[in-house]
This record gives C-alpha cells, structure tokens and sequence, in this order.
C-alpha cells in the first residue's frame, strides 16, 4: 500500500548577511534536513505509529505522502501512485486529518461540511447517508450535527473533523495528532473510533501523537523517527522487551503501615494511602513479590510494564 525509499526533505532558510546589498545580490542560505533518507513499507489495513519528538520529521512525512510537501529527493508509491502528482484517483482515496487544523466552516453546522465533501469526492446520496449515520453512531454524535460548529466543544469538533475526513471512505488514513488539547474522556472516545473504523472499513492508517497512550493503544507497529531519521521500525512489544529495563509493582495495602515496612521493600516511587507503587529491575521482580508477600498486608497486587514514554525515551538514549 505505502513504498518509501530514501526519502529526503531540505528546509532552506536565508541568512541575514551584513547588509542589504549583501543580501540582495549575495544572498546565503542555511539548509535544514526535516527528512533524513527514511525508508519503510507499509502493509494493506495496517495501523503504524510514528512517534518522536518535537521538530523530529513527522509531520513533514505525512505532508509528503499526501501529495502536500514536494520532497527534496527519494521515491515514495501509494496504491500504485505518485502523491507529489496529485491524481484525482489518488486524492479521493486518501485522508489527512490532522488535530491542530479545522476543516469545518465555522458558523455553519458540520452537515453542511459533509455536504460540501459529498460533492467534492461524488459520493452518492445513499453511501453519504450510510456513512453519516454509521460514523455518527460510533462517536454518539447525532446530535451534534445541526449545531453550528463554534458553539462545539473541542471535543465535539474533533468528533465532526473526523467525519468531515470520512465521508469518502479513504483507503489511507494520516492522523495527525488527533487527541491534541483533548480531555482524557475524549481521547478515549477517538481511539475507539479509530480501531473501529479500521476494523470496519479495513483502512491502512499512520497515526502520529505525542499521548503514548494513542499509540500503545491502537498500533502494534512503530516508527520512531528523530531529527529526520528513522530509528527503529518494528513491533511496539519488541521495543518494551528490549529497551525496558524495569516493571513497576503496584500494591494496594490492607492497613496503614510503618513506612519502614514499605521502604524495607524498596523505595517507593509513590505512596498514597492505601496505595504503594515501585519500580525494580525485571530479573529482580520474583524475589520482590516474595519479599511484598512476607512483608506487606495488602488486597491487591498488579505488575505491570514500564511507562511506554520511558521506554521510548531510552530507545533515544540508546541510539
């Protein structure tokens, strides 16, 4: 579905020289790689996250792949074609929703964007009301509809962006920070939408967020790219099982205890009442759990992972 090869994107800002002259006739520039020859390949109903930070080249590349940034150099085929061409064949199979941009017209209902959508990718009438009314149901969202979208919340706008997105039924989806600025219940709400609605449409989708969450969430696939390069391309679970170091041990205690007690155990990253949690090396974790047990009087006993964004922040000390 998606060919990168070698793919590079020069930024060239000018100079300021000494003097006007200077820069009128002389003028110099300072060139900026935003795109570093990457290269990947991405599979039909696949959901990758491509994660970094920021200024690290994401959302250069998904302006590149949707035909919207021209690259510098390199080689990039979507379903057999050339984004940089702009092909109406294409154009009507993809999607880039991005969450720091808006597509609805302000002081009109969003049905009115979806309209405007319908004509600009010929949807039929009976495919526009199928997925209107499909979408909707997913996000709960049949009453926002008919409300002009300045009296929308940022949640509810972003609910209707997406739909606005996909009306068409895209093939290929970018998301492009689609929970930004949202409260945690609206996250949430958006990333069911997404697993749901590549589940139900099988879409191949490139998702970028800066919530780990997002991405441990809905990709079983990473990309992490940094300062334009790529530096690890594989399963999310083979970076947490080799770049993680360390499981954390939450204990939810039975009774107040001498903070000795908890200490004794090791030093508790946090503890508030009933509520215990540490963080120790994984080839230590069975003698710690026989330690919790002669030690502690608890309920509740649960091992989980290191925090996904310590974890990426290692792979990053590590390359």
């Amino acid at each position: 579905m998606i060919t990168v090869k070698n793919l590079v994107k020069v930024y060239k800002s000018p100079i300021k020289g000494k003097n006007f002259l200077t820069d009128l006739f002389n003028r110099q520039y300072k060139e900026t790689k935003a795109v570093d020859k990457i290269s990947f390949t991405i599979g039909e109903n696949e959901l990758v996250g491509l994660i970094g930070p920021n200024g690290a080249g994401k959302t250069t590349t998904l302006k590149i792949l949707s035909g919207i940034l021209f690259p510098t150099s390199g080689d990039v085929k979507i379903l057999g074609f050339n984004p940089f061409e702009k092909n109406y064949k294409y154009l009507e199979q993809i999607s880039f929703v991005m969450g720091q941009r808006n597509q609805l017209i302000w002081d009109l209902p969003p049905l009115d964007t979806f309209q405007l959508n319908k004509e600009i990718y010929s949807v039929s009438d009976s495919d526009y009301k199928k997925t209107v009314s499909d979408l909707t149901d997913i996000l709960q969202a049949k009453d926002l509809l008919i409300k002009p979208v300045k009296t929308l919340s940022l949640g509810e706008r972003m609910k209707m962006e997406l739909i606005a997105g996909l009306i068409h039924r895209p093939k290929i989806i970018f998301f492009d920070e689609p929970t930004i600025g949202l409260d945690l219940f609206s996250q949430e709400i958006i990333r069911e939408f997404i697993k749901e609605y590549q589940r139900e449409y099988q879409a191949t989708i490139i998702l970028t967020s800066h919530y780990m969450e997002d991405v441990k969430r809905l990709a079983k696939r990473i990309l992490v790219i940094n300062h334009g390069k790529i530096l690890y391309d594989g399963l999310l679970k083979e970076v947490v099982e080799k770049h993680s170091q360390a499981k954390q041990v939450i204990v939810t205690l039975d009774k107040q205890i001498d903070q000795d007690k908890i200490t004794f155990v090791g030093k508790p990253l946090s503890y508030t009442f009933p509520k215990v949690v540490y963080q120790f090396n994984r080839k230590n974790i069975p003698e710690k759990i026989d330690l919790i047990n002669k030690t502690l009087p608890y309920s509740d006993l649960t091992i989980n992972e290191e925090p996904i964004e310590e974890i990426i922040k290692t792979l990053f000390r590590d390359k």
